[in-house]
């Protein structure tokens, strides 16, 4: 019988209790790799309030495993995670079971909050019939079977709702759900898993897998990204979106004119799903900053570097962790996971680095302005920072971080220098390459930087930039959504005024008011700046970021030097720039 998934993942409605002490938040399927283990399956996030969260865990354990017992699952294995004011509960299942295992997992915290708030819980038998039932349903031996067979090989599965494939791009081969073929059928030789990358960490993501692949593209390769604006292969735009989760991944690798891949791993699709796959050569983790936080059972910056480490689990055996050595949660997460690790920092005298070139490990470091690698014996590719573009000449010292970053990728994936050194020097600071993140512009004689930095590390890394350069005036255009709070508002316009403005530009984000009122965010943000020592007579209100980038540059001239930091107009901001260009 043909599998159904629109039929199977609404078939049941597991009921809960309505109470403020016990609320199951959310429940979902766990397709690979995630923040708590490399298992697929299912979890729900619980909110708890007034009850010991370990003897929550205790009851829901004791009635999971009468659940398992019942339907016969006894393979299946359960974990849990505390965090602040809930726990996370998880089981891992079977890949064709995922729908099933959303419901065995919904089942169980049924009769776990029943039996903690003293309440009459559902007919056991009943349920349990209804679970046997769906899971009938669901059930894809052939899955299993494919799977089975491609483990054994080492080969990539990557399977979703509609769609099953082996292998990556130029060696991989696509099924439908219902049309898997027996292992002794498939062309075992043609398959292969190529050469791919995950990029996470708060900042610096896009950038990196953007330098990473115009080194494959220097290479000569077919070189593929997935980013949150766009998935691309080559010169060719696949689709626009945010596709940095599981779904842009295996659109990319897919397509059978990819070589190589670079994937950037955003936390919300390791949260959701999990990774997509489970062989990639390398992955790296740029730096951890708090971000977003507040989602999924992540409050604090500590649980967002565990989560963003879920790619040390996708990495093959063989493959390698590239890591950040100048970031303390970088360093103290990556040293858990027994991988080879690759550590780059902007100091030879890193303890990381060091130890890495006595014990004869892979690592990269900035000396005297000349990014060096060591391959574990020797110093093997070298290359000055102001011969890579977007280090803006060493002062964009993020940069030259993300720099080393994708050095070290494309040496894990055995690209060759000469393809290295092109890739970087050849990669530039325009919106051509890099949209949106440090574009620098040339208007009137004065230099104008364009960045969609939005949260604190992001914004004082730019301001940071902004102070180590010479100018006669200083310019900065801000403006934030309504849905941050007024402390995280003062924070970042703290970061953003660092380098000390001559004038700042407010402007109303109005399609982002998110439940504020006008003028509610530009008033924080100018009290902000008040406190800052800037005053009243520098501030300059605006409407919207386009009518701050129209004034600025009706403002500015030879030596001077302007920020922009927009998170809206975007087009209409690149417009305005290249109009006053012309």
């Amino acid at each position: 019988m043909p599998i159904d998934i629109e039929k199977i993942e609404n078939y049941l409605n597991i009921s809960q209790p309505k109470s403020d002490q016990l609320r199951l938040e959310d429940s979902r399927r766990i397709t690979g790799p995630g923040m708590i283990w490399e298992q697929r399956g299912a979890l729900v996030d619980v909110l708890v309030d007034g009850f010991d969260k370990a003897g929550v865990v205790g009851i829901w354990e004791s009635q999971m495993a009468r659940i398992l017992r019942a339907i016969k699952w006894d393979s299946s294995e359960v974990t849990h995670l505390v965090f602040e004011d809930g726990v996370t509960l998880m089981i891992s299942a079977p890949s064709d079971l995922l729908y099933s295992a959303v419901f065995v997992i919904e089942t169980s915290w049924h009769f776990t909050a029943h039996k903690l708030l003293e309440l009459e819980a559902g007919d056991f038998d009943k349920m349990i019939a209804d679970l046997t039932e769906v899971i009938a349903l669901e059930a894809n031996p052939a899955l299993i079977r494919l799977q089975e067979a491609a483990d054994t090989k080492a080969i990539d599965i990557l399977s979703d709702d509609d769609f099953v494939s082996l292998g990556h791009g130029r060696g991989s081969q696509i099924w439908g759900v219902n049309e898997l073929p027996d292992p002794s059928e498939v062309d075992w030789e043609r398959l292969h898993n190529l050469p791919v990358a995950l990029i996470t960490g708060t900042n610096g993501k896009s950038t990196s897998v953007r330098l990473a692949t115009a080194i494959g593209e220097a290479a000569g390769l077919t070189a593929g990204s997935t980013s949150t604006d766009f998935v691309k292969l080559g010169d060719e735009v696949l689709d626009y979106g945010d596709y940095s989760g599981p779904g842009g991944a295996r659109m990319l690798l897919r397509d059978k004119r990819l070589e190589i891949a670079f994937l950037e791993t955003a936390r919300g699709g390791i949260l959701r799903r999990g990774l997509p796959l489970f062989q990639a050569r390398a992955a790296l983790v740029t730096n951890i900053a708090a971000d977003h936080l507040g989602q999924y059972g992540v409050n604090t910056v500590e649980a967002l570097a565990e989560a963003k480490f879920a790619v040390a689990r996708a990495v093959a055996q063989d493959g390698v962790l590239v890591l950040n050595a100048d970031d303390p949660l970088v360093v103290s997460n990556g040293l858990k996971f027994d991988k080879k690790i690759c550590w780059f920092s902007l100091s030879k005298d890193n303890p990381l680095v060091a130890a890495a070139k006595r014990s004869n490990n892979l690592s990269c470091w900035l000396e005297n302005d000349m990014i060096h690698y060591h391959d574990g014996s020797h110093v093997t590719f070298k290359i000055a920072v102001d011969e890579i573009p977007v280090t803006m000449g060493g002062s964009a010292r993020f940069n030259i971080q993300n720099a080393m970053g994708a050095i070290g990728l494309a040496k894990a994936m055995g690209l060759e220098d000469a393809a290295i050194g092109k890739g970087l020097t050849g990669f530039t600071a325009s919106p051509d390459d890099n949209p949106g993140r440090c574009n620098e512009f040339v208007v009137n004689g004065a230099l104008v930087f364009v960045d969609f930095a939005h949260n604190p590390h992001a914004i004082a890394a730019m301001s940071d930039l902004i102070a180590s350069l010479e100018a006669n005036r200083k310019f900065l255009l801000i403006s934030h959504a309504g849905d941050r709070s007024d402390q995280e508002i003062r924070d970042l316009t703290s970061g953003a005024t660092g380098f000390h403005p001559d004038r700042v530009v407010i402007a109303e984000l109005e399609d982002y008011l998110r439940g504020r009122e006008l003028g509610d965010v530009p008033s924080i943000i100018q009290t902000e700046c008040e406190a800052r020592a800037i005053g009243r007579t520098s501030l300059v209100h605006v409407s919207s970021p386009g009518e701050g980038v129209e004034y600025i540059l009706d403002e500015i001239g030879e030596g001077d030097v302007a920020l922009i930091l927009a998170l809206s107009d975007r087009e209409r901001v690149f417009e305005l720039i290249k109009a006053a260009q012309a």
